[in-house]
């Protein structure tokens, strides 16, 4: 881990980059940042395993594959994500 000391960051922070982090495409300090994070909050880890999830479901089918109403449901959970 860093040796900045730096404060964890928030929930929503990390949430917000646990796709990059479960693709390996975070900088060494920001993934440091979420593993400190993901050692502490449970409610986050539940999100890592989510994520995950549903990563590898996609990488699975085609996003036209899916049902109108689980494409519906991904997109309002991903713009949650951005705010």
């Amino acid at each position: 881990m860093s040796d900045d000391h730096s404060p964890l960051i928030p929930c929503r922070e990390a949430v917000r980059r646990l796709w990059d982090y479960l693709e390996g495409a975070v900088t060494p300090d920001d993934h440091d940042r979420v593993e400190a994070h993901l050692a502490y909050c449970r409610s986050c880890c539940g999100e890592l395993e989510f994520v995950g999830h549903l990563r590898d479901l996609l990488a699975r089918q085609a996003i036209n594959e899916l049902q109108p109403h689980v494409v519906k449901r991904l997109e309002r959970y991903l713009e949650g994500l951005g705010k």
